[in-house]
């Protein structure tokens, strides 16, 4: 199973250099686990950016995987994870619904670097 983060969302819709890099755990849907954070984080960037209509095309896209809503487990391991890995709230989540998943996690948001579990690519820049 594999997470693609926020950033990684964001990079793909937007074909950004490292878009290839997420292209590969967004190839298979039926393997991908969407953390309902990711669609608050998408649909607030793209609406802000390109508008409602771009961010809802962004989500509709997103739930073709499967949708794992924040649980008290994924709460409960979030706040844990914070504390630990020294990672900010929506990061947090994210991360913890990737392990009780056990999914691997792909991101290009530098809090994640040298995570286990989490497929890290540095931002390129454009």
């Amino acid at each position: 199973m594999n997470i693609v983060d926020s950033s990684g969302w964001l990079e793909y819709f937007a074909d950004g250099p490292n878009a290839d890099q997420f292209a590969i755990p967004l190839a298979t849907m039926v393997e991908l686990l969407v953390p309902s954070i990711t669609l608050y984080e998408v649909f607030k960037i793209v609406c802000r950016q390109r508008g409602e209509d771009a961010a809802l095309q962004a989500v509709a896209v997103m739930q073709q995987g499967k949708i794992i809503e924040l649980s008290s487990s994924i709460a409960l391991l979030a706040a844990k994870l914070s504390l630990d890995v020294k990672t900010p709230m929506a990061d947090s989540i994210i991360l913890a619904t990737a392990q009780i998943h056990s999914a691997l996690l792909w991101t290009q948001d530098n809090d994640f670097e040298g995570v286990s579990g989490v497929r890290y690519f540095p931002k390129v820049a454009e």
